[in-house]
């Protein structure tokens, strides 16, 4: 769960770019994930006690932005709130200059690196500082542009041991060329298949999509999978459903990261994307729910698929910076009940190892998440 709207703010794990203290933005969807740069720092808030309380501000590192977190009895709508888990994310560092985005034309791949190192320093060090009134989880974003993050990942991964707690699964690129950046680059990724027709076309990224995501999946076992249906940022109406094999596609990638334990996020970044729902759209979540007894017109229905398959789930903001931490949480729970979402999950440490071999596990949120004091207090 994440904080309310009369939280201070300030910079929340900028690595890539100094943000100051103070309140949001105006326009909150003036934000884009290439402005500030990709080397930002996700925050997914989680709470298994009524108490729900952060306060963030700046701490310069290096010309980069990390944060300080004063945890404590902020003023909230309720006093007796208070934030119980945090975990914390960090895109991993790329490995070739073609793949820096235009805001980094002058930052090297080294620094880009050290920035990463820089940010679980200093996350590691906040964990421990405030361990007695908050759990923090530190974490990794992954990327996936060629073989050469996966096995950056893996090098990295065997480097940092134990101080990656958990890991996001996500891809934001097809064909070496980013998706999410703007409409523009996402047209180039598409028209990098060369095929006829523009039905063909589109089902061949979808399909370099979801076999990278599997690929990624299937190697390094993220405990969140990320944004599932990022693919279809720009064409939102688009339905698996309409493809056949893209649709068998969905089921096997959703059906292994099930079966490993995975969580898929909730995440409400797809709002000030312009989108009606979250991600993953309705399509996705919905067809989950026939094993449940709810029966649903699954033919296309992404949700649906996974909750059907037994996907359990997590919420996420996906804020990349201080304007988008919690924002269009408020949207969530009328998607949530309209799609049948009665569970929520979240990550906590564990003594046993999971199914990639870290300490880490997911629990499922005490009673109906509907009925936590945070829906009733308001929300961002």
């Amino acid at each position: 769960m994440l904080v309310n709207t009369e939280l201070e703010w300030g910079c929340v794990l900028n690595c890539g770019n100094l943000l100051l203290i103070g309140t949001p933005i105006e326009d909150p969807t003036h934000y884009r994930t290439g402005n500030p740069p990709r080397l930002n720092l996700s925050v997914r808030l989680t709470t298994s006690q009524n108490r729900i309380c952060l306060t963030v501000t700046t701490l310069i590192l290096d010309n980069s932005a990390t944060c300080f977190w004063d945890v404590g009895r902020r003023s909230t709508r309720s006093n007796s709130q208070a934030l119980s888990s945090l975990w914390i994310n960090g895109h991993v560092p790329r490995y070739r200059e073609v793949d820096l985005y235009p805001e980094e034309s002058e930052t090297s791949l080294d620094a880009l690196s050290n920035q990463f190192n820089k940010f679980l320093v200093e996350a590691h060090r906040l964990k421990s500082l405030y361990a007695s009134q908050i759990t923090l989880l530190i974490g990794l974003e992954t990327e996936y542009i060629t073989d050469l993050d996966l096995v950056g990942l893996e090098n990295l991964l065997e480097a940092l041991g134990g101080r990656v707690e958990y890991i996001v699964g996500s891809i934001h690129h097809v064909n070496g060329i980013p998706i999410d950046f703007d409409l523009p680059t996402y047209q180039r990724a598409l028209a990098s298949f060369t095929v006829e027709r523009e039905e063909d076309r589109q089902e061949a990224f979808l399909s370099a999509y979801l076999n990278a995501q599997y690929d990624l999946i299937r190697r390094f076992k993220p405990e969140i999978i990320g944004h599932f249906d990022l693919c279809r940022l720009y064409t939102p109406s688009l339905r698996f459903g309409d493809y056949p094999a893209i649709y068998e596609k969905v089921k096997r990638n959703v059906r292994f990261a099930v079966n490993y334990g995975a969580l898929f996020e909730i995440n409400a970044a797809a709002f000030r994307k312009k989108w009606n729902t979250a991600y993953p759209a309705e399509d996705v979540v919905e067809a989950s729910q026939q094993t449940s007894g709810l029966m649903f017109n699954s033919a296309d229905r992404l949700l649906q698929i996974i909750h059907s398959l037994g996907g359990r789930f997590a919420l996420s903001d996906d804020s990349h910076g201080p304007q988008a931490v919690g924002l269009n949480y408020h949207r969530l729970p009328e998607y949530l009940k309209t799609v049948g979402i009665f569970e929520l999950w979240y990550l906590q440490n564990s003594t046993t190892p999971n199914a990639a071999g870290r300490t880490i596990q997911a629990v499922k949120l005490d009673g109906e998440w509907l009925d936590h004091d945070f829906w009733r207090e308001g929300s961002t």
